[in-house]
């Protein structure tokens, strides 16, 4: 436990110089009644000064005690007698400018002196007090720039935070979903209470565990798991951290993070989010100079070289942005090993929202198997909001206990956001909405391999939804064939041409499944080879990327103009095509989409069960959990 350190103040100094004067003052000064000039002239005349002392500015003395009466006011002379004390009565009055004062106090035979006043206070005064203001100020303003890492003398200390075990409070029980990077982690665990019995067989531990995946999977968490199994310090600090506006900060706080953990290990150092730091250098020479950055990471990749492993010292990363660091960083080594942190399937999201639901009051329906199915694509991060809004939900109701309606609640208000009531659509708009989810839910119940649908409404929900049709897969997916892209674009385009057949016009409110059908017509043709006069080409490459964000940069086009023609002619093919599937299924059963229509306008919402007993028989059934076409 690190001790507490006493920070000293220029402004404590400064206070109890002060307090010092004003005790000195008040303690040594003499006690005086004052006077005005006149009534001193008028004692002095009366014979009634003892004697007095002649200062550059005041003139002070005392008087004779008795025949003060008539000569003064009684109130002047109550404040002699209690500036005298009993004893003698002193007084003071300001000097003017009198040349016959010496005269007048020899011709009244008065004792007088002249008087040496002290200036050391004044003097001292004006030299120390701007001096005590400059530093102070100076010390405020880095203080400020330093931050809370203790101010400017010390800006180029490490941030990192150390946790011992007992404080991390994480363990791998704690941690669920994510099986194989535990099992990777495990070996580091081992190697840190045992370094020794690793270097038997002549094996070294990585030098560094890179973990890489999406936003919210838990890569930190298990960052601190495995400081908390391994019972050894932990330095947790982010990338970001390491860059000042100062040069060469970041290097030395790089410096000083390595040397207190040689210190202390065995020890893991946990960097997060390393892209801020690892940035590859000269990746973009448009977007101006990064010297502070690349001194930086030549001081890691320096250390990254210089630590021996054997000392029980591991390197921890974490980025969801592996494709931007620098390759000398993940080279053998350095990293040497990365572990991929992905999004769980439906046994691991049953295992994280086991240990959620613990914290939850749950009624008797809530099996996690059923919420898994609800949720493909969830993150940890994504499952752990679920509870909480589910809780809130329950709460809000005024419920004993959080029920299996308030998770699937939840899931419809994650994915395709809030409800919006108040949103009044007038009666045409409505029937179009009406219509249009219609269509997507027909054209998904009729084709084989989609989605089973899971729910219908008209209800407005998130930013600009006015509906949505929630399908929900029933088992994971990682491949699909070019039928499912089909047949799913054929769902997608289902509520456009329901309109289009209905009413002979098209809306705005198809702009999202527009956008969706085009990128995967897109992908189709140019990253997996799927139009037979293009051939077996990719004409884009995928970039593996775990933040879907576009690209900051275009990407520059590896193809002929002819090529890029026969590319979008090929796109509006597929897409054509996919538009024509769905019409053709709503002109076949265009009662069915009526009846289902006016059904939704009078109940606003169907159900699984509610489809079921409208559409005719013969449909594929609804079953299982998914994601939602928002309009």
């Amino acid at each position: 436990m690190e001790k507490t350190r006493q920070q000293f103040s220029l402004w404590y100094f400064l206070i109890v110089f002060l307090a010092i004067l004003a005790m000195q003052n008040f303690l040594f000064a003499p006690h005086a009644a004052n006077l005005a000039y006149s009534e001193f002239k008028t004692l002095l005349q009366a014979g009634k000064i003892d004697k007095i002392e002649l200062g550059e500015r005041t003139i002070s003395g005392t008087l004779k005690p008795d025949g003060l009466a008539g000569l003064l006011p009684n109130k002047q002379i109550e404040e002699l007698k209690r500036a005298g004390e009993g004893k003698e009565h002193r007084f003071v009055t300001v000097r003017v400018d009198d040349p016959n004062l010496v005269k007048e106090l020899e011709a009244a035979k008065v004792r007088f002196a002249g008087q040496i006043e002290s200036k050391w206070l004044s003097t001292l005064l004006s030299w120390i007090l701007p001096a005590v203001v400059f530093f102070a100020l100076w010390g405020f303003i880095m203080k400020r720039m330093g931050g809370a890492a203790g101010g400017f003398m010390e800006i180029g200390k490490s941030r990192a935070k150390v946790y011992m075990e007992k404080q991390t409070g994480v363990t791998f029980e704690d941690v669920a979903g994510v099986g194989e990077a535990k099992e990777e982690l495990k070996e580091i665990i081992e190697f840190l209470r045992n370094p020794k019995a690793y270097g038997k067989l002549g094996a070294r531990m990585p030098k560094g565990v890179l973990l890489v995946g999406p936003p919210g999977t838990g890569k930190t968490l298990l960052a601190r798991a495995v400081a908390g199994e391994a019972s050894v310090p932990f330095f947790s600090i982010s990338g970001s951290e390491f860059v000042e506006m100062f040069v060469g900060v970041g290097a030395a706080r790089v410096r000083d993070l390595f040397e207190q953990a040689r210190g202390k290990a065995p020890a893991i150092i946990f960097i997060d989010e390393l892209d801020a730091l690892g940035r590859a250098r000269g990746a973009y020479p448009l977007a101006g100079g990064h010297d502070e950055k690349e001194q930086t990471l030549n001081q890691l990749l320096s250390e990254m070289d210089g630590f021996d492993p054997s000392q029980g010292l591991v390197l921890l990363a974490a980025t969801n942005r592996p494709e931007i660091l620098d390759p000398a960083l993940l080279r053998a080594g350095r990293f040497d090993r990365q572990v991929l942190v992905d999004r769980p399937d439906k046994k691991g999201r049953m295992d994280i929202l086991r240990v959620h639901l613990k914290k939850a009051h749950l009624a008797a329906d809530v099996d996690p198997e059923q919420i898994a199915a609800l949720t493909p694509g969830f993150s940890g991060a994504d499952l752990a909001n679920l509870v909480n809004e589910a809780a809130l939900l329950a709460t809000r109701r005024g419920a004993e206990a959080v029920g299996l309606d308030d998770f699937t609640a939840a899931v419809e208000r994650i994915v395709a956001g809030l409800e919006k009531k108040n949103r009044l659509l007038n009666p045409k708009e409505r029937e179009i909405v009406a219509f249009h989810e219609m269509g997507h839910a027909l054209v998904a119940l009729s084709l084989p391999g989609t989605d089973p649908v899971h729910k219908v409404s008209i209800i407005p929900r998130g930013i600009g939804a006015l509906g949505y049709t929630i399908q929900r897969p029933t088992e994971d997916r990682y491949l699909m064939t070019r039928e499912e892209l089909e047949n799913k674009m054929a769902v997608l385009l289902g509520g456009r041409a329901s309109e289009h057949i209905v009413f002979g016009h098209l809306s705005t409110g198809a702009a999202d499944d527009l956008a969706k059908v085009t990128d995967i017509a897109r992908g189709m043709v140019m990253r997996y080879g799927m139009d037979a006069k293009l051939g077996h080409v990719a004409y884009e490459a995928e970039h593996p990327a775990f933040l879907q964000m576009p690209d900051a940069m275009p990407r520059m086009r590896e193809y002929s103009e002819e090529t890029a023609r026969e590319i979008d002619r090929a796109v509006r093919d597929i897409l054509q095509t996919a538009f024509d599937r769905a019409s053709a299924v709503l002109n076949e059963r265009r009662e069915t989409l009526e009846r289902g229509a006016h059904e939704l306008l009078a109940h606003e919402t169907l159900t699984e069960g509610a489809l079921r007993e409208l559409l005719e028989p013969g449909l594929p059934a609804a079953a299982a959990a998914g994601a939602a076409q928002p309009e």
